[in-house]
């Protein structure tokens, strides 16, 4: 019996390395990642399915099975509550700017591992240090954009168009949709009434809630992802939405709607970038999966799919992406790429301090209700 003691021992050792080790590959790892709806290239319509071809080069390239679970929020502030109330674990998400400097604020993201996300050299240096991740600890750009106003000219006449005044004309009422979350519905008034987006002045704050509540009986509704189907059959004729997202709308316009798009002169510009929460639970992972969307095939795709402009100049200097889309859809999805950090600084939305982010809550359910 004594003998035998020395061999099972150095079994037991030898079980336990090869655990260690993860030499057990036949287990599948989970992946949860957390982004916006609509907003991956997702094989439909001959697209490439981002996730599954991720899941197919992870296998090939470390002989291991992967599973991604892919979940999507409608709003940043969903998103916020979501992983802020503890009860989930995502490893990757896609906030906006705006978002990503609060949760960076309150602790809720893990600085990244640069070695590991190779391909962020091809994010544009003009996406680089900017006001929610200065010193680009946290994120690697996404996409970015430009809010305008989209409407359908079967139904608005052209002499109507051009500003923000336009989704307050009682001549459409009933045919007019609104942000279903307070800072982009807030900020529509207040590009209206030139006002800061980013002021502490609650005064101004409370100007702008009067803008929304004289607003409020044209509105047929408040939406996020709605604003899809919604446009697209002709139920509603305008709407302010994201620039790419217009192109979607148009691809699926049913006979007789004729949707067209323009920006306002004062409009948020806006940067989504990938992120890795403080819940993580697969850290180097999810960055293999942020460097991999980075790459040429995925992160055309993911382009040409969400109709989003890309910081990424693999996307941007492809002669076959530009080809692809369109000179129109280039010319409002890229207007003036050199001037989007300026713009970006005047415009975007900044974090506000905790306080004033309860009082704006505040007068958002006293719309709602009202």
């Amino acid at each position: 019996m004594k003998k035998l003691l020395p061999i099972i021992l150095i079994c037991t050792m030898l079980l336990s390395m090869s655990l260690l080790c993860g030499c057990g590959s036949s287990e599948t790892l989970t992946l949860n990642v957390y982004n916006w709806g609509e907003y991956i290239s997702d094989g439909s319509d001959g697209s490439l399915d981002t996730i599954k071809a991720f899941e197919a080069w992870y296998r090939e390239n470390y002989g291991q099975k992967i599973k991604v679970n892919y979940s999507t929020y409608a709003s940043n502030e969903d998103m916020y509550a979501k992983l802020s109330s503890g009860a989930v674990s995502y490893d990757v998400i896609i906030p906006s700017d705006y978002m990503i400097a609060r949760m960076a604020s309150e602790g809720m993201l893990l600085p990244l591992d640069f070695e590991n996300i190779p391909n962020y050299q091809y994010i544009d240096e003009s996406f680089r240090g900017l006001y929610y991740d200065p010193d680009n600890i946290y994120t690697v750009p996404y996409t970015y954009g430009v809010v305008g106003i989209i409407y359908n000219a079967a139904v608005v006449d052209e002499a109507d168009t051009g500003d923000w005044d336009l989704m307050w004309n009682d001549k459409y009422a009933g045919e007019i949709l609104q942000f279903n979350n307070s800072r982009d519905a807030f900020a529509t008034a207040m590009y209206k009434l030139g006002i800061d987006v980013n002021t502490t002045d609650r005064a101004e704050w409370d100007r702008a809630l009067e803008e929304l509540k004289t607003q409020a009986p044209l509105v047929k509704s408040y939406v996020m992802d709605e604003i899809y189907n919604m446009m697209e059959s002709g139920e509603a004729a305008i709407g302010a939405y994201y620039a790419g997202d217009y192109f979607t709308m148009l691809d699926d316009q049913a006979d007789g709607v004729d949707l067209k798009f323009y920006y306002p002169e004062r409009t948020n510009y806006f940067v989504d970038a990938m992120c890795i929460p403080s819940c993580c639970q697969h850290k180097e992972l999810a960055e293999i999966f942020i460097n991999y969307m980075l790459s040429e095939e995925p992160a055309i795709a993911n382009a040409e799919y969400i109709y989003y402009a890309s910081p990424n100049s693999v996307v941007y200097e492809s002669a076959e992406y530009i080809d692809e889309l369109g000179e129109e859809a280039i010319a409002i999805l890229y207007p003036g790429i050199g001037d989007f950090s300026k713009l970006y600084n005047e415009y975007a939305y900044q974090n506000l301090e905790s306080a004033l982010l309860d009082y704006v809550n505040t007068l958002w359910e006293t719309l709602k209700i009202n």
